[in-house]
């Protein structure tokens, strides 16, 4: 800043030369300067006045946009923040089709330590290990006395347990408040609920995970808030399913079977009413995996979706619908299976070297003829049947919400030959699931569509894909029924509800060196009720079943599989609403007529 002067020389001069008084000057340039220093002084203070009304108004209009949201929203009590991120440990119920509890949380508690509070080590060592029976009170000492802060002692416990460890009196013992998964009905179901298991933990939450089955394929939708504690609907019934298990359980037994499985499906909505895989397992206690040998020995393992087999003759009815929907065949067309019948260099022979001469088409199923199904899978074609199959989901995983679902991935040949086409047309040479081949039966049962089994109650039929047409499912149906009254599965008829249904009988393949056991056998038994208006499939099949009633042993499903179907039928159907009835017939010379 340039400051003039109070004296200015040249004006002093002038004032003189005119005889003024040179002070006067020097007092007006000291008042002006006075003046300058107050304006400037106004405007600094000004613009800081105006700083600071800026600044209160924001703040001012901040705290009032604040309280207007406040005042806008609900009440709702305060929560403490915490560090680290926040463990979401509830959990929505899971319900059969009928709401009733298949799974659900239950408050409990977990036990820790901390060993430097501990007053009497050697004795709550002692105690705790009177109390849980598999843990040593020699490893908890050592725990104790060593350099650890904080000990897991236990992760959920009983109220009686909490109990008895309160008892103790230690100070060093601490109780964290937590929730775990509990289902009710124990072992029932306990394939398709699979088990769950604490995920992140901390001492006053833990995350629930799922860890198999429908508990893990919907884990994230079953941990997810927004869902506001609506339970997951499954479409079985808990009281079909607790019938099907028990009569599965048995004929297991019985038939002195290494395994078993069952699937029984609504054939017009896909929904799967009740599937069983045996042996099974507690989830409450969910048993470890094996580390070695053959994985379908373990519990876990579930037979009616993992599982895949050679089927055997179950799948006849397949080739034989096939061939009626592409015109090549009627369901009376004669078939000649007494002809030797050679492809790719094999004998195609028939059980037991038994002999049908010329059959029909309808006989072949009836009396179940490796050659007739062949000399129609010949006839049909290789590119075509492979399309068939693919069309029926043969070819890969079936899409039911268990996460065990996707490792039930068929096995065919990569190159699909002559030879191929004839063994998968009875049942060898392709292999599926249980489910698979309910899938396959119900597209004959609902007139010609498939439709993707589901677990979730759907209640309504979905729009499936047309995979033949009705009345060659039609014709497929009638075949099924003759099985039942005239041919391989005498057994399976249930008074009143016209069962229809196929065998199979299949060699089990060798594990190691190929080839396949001469005393072993996947037996099944697919089967449709009632034949006239089909309502459900029911496939049962079991692992290495022996009948020993006779004077030989019997491992044909016939006399393993069949009986036991019968018998779930027979249980499960007045469960499922369907009253005996009496199956319509053909009447002679009479032709009927609505109004």
């Amino acid at each position: 800043m340039i400051r003039t002067p109070l004296r200015p020389l040249a004006r002093i001069l002038e004032a003189r030369a005119s005889g003024e008084n040179p002070d006067a000057i020097e007092r007006e340039n000291l008042r002006i300067r006075h003046e300058q220093m107050r304006d400037q002084s106004r405007n600094r203070a000004e613009g800081r006045l105006l700083i600071l009304s800026v600044i209160f108004f924001c703040a001012f209009g901040v705290i009032g946009a604040r309280m207007g949201v406040l005042a806008a929203t609900d009440p709702a009590e305060p929560r403490a923040a915490s560090a680290g991120a926040l463990i979401q440990a509830s959990r929505a119920d899971i319900t059969d089709r009928h709401g009733r509890i298949l799974a659900t949380n239950f408050e409990t508690h977990s036990l820790y330590a901390q060993p430097l509070q501990m007053i009497d080590k050697p004795r709550v060592a002692a105690e705790l290990a009177a109390i849980f029976p598999d843990l040593k009170a020699e490893k908890l000492l050592r725990d104790f006395t060593g350099k650890r802060k904080f000990l897991w002692i236990k992760k959920k416990l009983s109220p009686e347990q909490k109990q008895a460890v309160h008892d103790i009196g230690d100070p060093g013992l601490l109780f964290g408040p937590r929730e775990m998964r509990l289902y009710p009905n124990g072992k029932l179901a306990a394939h398709i609920m699979g088990g769950a298991s604490f995920g992140r933990e901390g001492v006053h939450a833990a995350e629930v995970i799922g860890v198999a089955g429908v508990e893990k394929f919907f884990d994230e939708e079953l941990r997810d808030p927004a869902r506001q504690g609506a339970p997951l609907a499954l479409s079985i019934d808990l009281t079909v399913q607790a019938a099907a298990e028990e009569v599965l359980y048995g004929g297991m037994q019985l038939m002195n079977a290494k395994g078993a499985a069952s699937v029984l499906m609504d054939v017009h909505t896909g929904e799967i009413i009740s599937i069983v895989s045996l042996p099974d397992f507690d989830p409450n206690a969910r048993p470890s995996p094996l580390i070695e040998g053959d994985a379908s020995d373990s519990p876990l393992f579930n037979r009616a979706v993992q599982g895949v087999y050679e089927l055997g003759s179950a799948y006849k009815i397949f080739t034989a619908a096939q061939a009626m929907d592409l015109g090549l065949v009627n369901n009376q067309t004669m078939i000649d299976t007494g002809k030797a019948l050679r492809v790719g260099g094999f004998n195609i022979g028939e059980f037991r070297k038994k002999n049908y001469g010329i059959i029909s088409v309808e006989d072949i199923i009836v009396k179940s003829s490796n050659r007739g199904t062949g000399r129609l899978a010949l006839q049909i074609g290789v590119a075509r049947q492979k399309e068939f199959m693919k069309a029926m989901g043969f070819m890969d995983f079936t899409p039911l919400e268990i996460v065990e679902a996707r490792g039930g991935k068929p096995l065919f040949p990569e190159r699909w030959t002559d030879l191929s086409a004839v063994t998968i047309s009875y049942g060898h040479g392709l292999s599926n699931s249980p489910l698979h081949l309910a899938a396959g039966y119900a597209a004959i049962a609902n007139g010609g569509t498939y439709i993707a089994p589901t677990i979730l109650k759907r209640g309504v039929a979905p729009k499936g894909t047309r995979v033949m047409r009705e009345d060659t499912a039609n014709y497929a149906r009638t075949m099924l029924r003759k099985v039942v009254t005239e041919g391989t599965a005498s057994f399976g008829e249930v008074q009143g509800y016209a069962v229809g249904g196929k065998t199979g009988t299949a060699d089990k393949p060798r594990p190691r060196g190929g080839g396949y056991y001469e005393d072993k056998v996947i037996a099944t038994f697919a089967s449709l009720f009632p034949t006239h208006d089909p309502k459900y499939v029911l496939i049962v099949t079991l692992d290495e079943p022996v009948e020993t009633s006779g004077d030989k042993p019997r491992r044909t499903a016939g006399w393993t599989a069949v009986p036991v179907a019968a018998e779930m039928i027979g249980r499960v159907a007045p469960l499922l609403g369907l009253r005996p009835e009496i199956e319509p017939g053909e009447l002679a010379g009479i032709t009927l007529t609505s109004n």
